[in-house]
């Protein structure tokens, strides 16, 4: 597959004191649960720093100048649109197939653990399959990568809850798709995610 064909797309939020990781903030409070997203989200950013050409997808519309810090070059910063997580990833799907290619891959930021090793994986997977997932260990997934859109994997998802996976492979079944599955890994969502990955971290 052409390199120019690939595209990743990193989903994530302006860091702003209570509206990023509320269930870490529970324990935490505002201000240092939004130092850890912080934190998150560069150590994602340091582990995909090799690739070349990445889209920061964001929210809200109006954070750009707040997201432009985690640029590297070549990278590009989009606002999300749509309503609920399903119409925002369907959305961004629809709008890269559009613009930017036959292999696009969408990560959340709650994962720091993900390499550019890992995107390659989903892009390779993508060559034979129609759909690649990250499953996650909360019962949802950490990455989508698809090769056309696919709506029914968007609609009416229990966004949220440890259904989303499951639902996800459902759907991927009742329409006929090839799934490749990537390794398995943790979101960091609440305090006990945030001191294990502290303690592995050093």
């Amino acid at each position: 597959m052409r390199n120019n064909a690939t595209r990743l797309v990193i989903f994530l939020k302006a860091p702003r004191p209570g509206a990023v990781k509320t269930r870490l903030a529970e324990a935490l409070g505002p201000n240092a649960a939004c130092a850890a997203y912080r934190r998150l989200v560069e150590t994602l950013i340091d582990n995909l720093a090799p690739l070349p050409r990445v889209d920061l997808c964001f929210t809200p519309v109006e954070a750009a100048a707040e997201i432009k810090p985690w640029l590297r070059p070549g990278w590009s910063a989009i606002p999300q649109v749509g309503g609920d997580l399903g119409e925002r990833l369907h959305a961004a799907f629809t709008e890269h197939f559009a613009t930017a290619g036959q292999s696009v891959v969408i990560i959340g930021s709650d994962c720091p653990d993900v390499t550019a090793t890992d995107i390659k994986d989903a892009w390779r997977a993508l060559e034979s399959h129609d759909v690649v997932l990250g499953p996650a260990l909360d019962g949802g997934y950490w990455l989508i990568g698809l090769r056309a859109p696919q709506p029914a994997l968007f609609a009416n998802i229990p966004w949220s809850t440890d259904r989303v996976f499951g639902e996800t492979m459902a759907r991927t079944r009742e329409t006929g798709l090839r799934v490749a599955l990537l390794r398995e890994l943790s979101d960091v969502d609440t305090a006990a995610d945030w001191e294990r990955w502290l303690a592995r971290e050093g």
